[in-house]
């Protein structure tokens, strides 16, 4: 892998993680010093972290790490329920049953993950990547999976601050193994309700969040 590579992945993880907040100064110099990347590779990173939309410019030498506003995340749902909803449908009418077999067991299990601590976190997180990785294998349609890949990587940086709603990540467990269990059955209506249904909770947890932060 690339240095550069190596670098926007950092950055990347950081960013959507939390680690580098909104509104943090991100320098060629300090970020080549940190990572211990010369600064080409440091810059090709930043340079692809703002065509993500992870990072803005804010005057010709300065960039800063985005917020995320009420407006954002109402977008972003709404993009994510036309992509998301069509895909869990096809993925009903194109999918291996066997492989939503195995994934509806294991969400079974998944509200111990959220009650297992930070690991246990990581694995659930781990398990949902899994759940839209299968999706996307089954719908076969590579321009619809290069859509949800772009909005995915927004929905992982608001998605994360339900850390701190253990009550909403329970719940989002249980609305993942029913859409599991309707693609598994080849219920493609079903599966496109499930789907509305956990977008439209968690864009309610999204925007209570987000208010919680402004407020605070």
């Amino acid at each position: 892998m690339r240095a550069s590579d190596r670098a926007y992945e950092t950055l990347r993880e950081e960013i959507l993680e939390g680690t580098l907040p909104p509104g943090t100064p991100l320098t060629e110099v300090e970020q080549s010093t940190r990572l211990g990347y010369s600064r080409t590779p440091v810059r090709e990173a930043l340079s692809r972290l703002t065509a993500d939309g992870l990072v803005a410019a804010v005057s010709a030498r300065a960039l800063v790490v985005t917020e995320v506003a009420d407006a954002d995340v109402t977008a972003l749902y709404e993009l994510r329920e036309a992509l998301e909803v069509t895909a869990a449908r096809l993925a009903a009418t194109r999918r291996d049953p066997a492989v939503f077999a195995d994934l509806h067991e294991r969400f079974a299990h998944a509200a111990e993950l959220v009650d297992g601590g930070e690991g246990g976190l990581q694995r659930y997180y781990d398990l949902v990547t899994e759940l839209d990785a299968a999706i996307d294998n089954a719908v076969d349609n590579s321009y619809l999976e290069q859509a949800l890949r772009s909005v995915r990587l927004h929905s992982a940086r608001v998605r994360r601050s339900a850390r701190r709603n253990p009550e909403r990540l329970r719940a989002a467990a249980s609305e993942h193994l029913l859409i599991c269990q309707a693609i598994r059955d080849g219920d493609a209506a079903l599966a496109g309700h499930a789907t509305h249904v956990h977008l439209r909770l968690s864009r309610a947890n999204a925007l209570a969040t987000v208010a919680d932060r402004d407020a605070s």
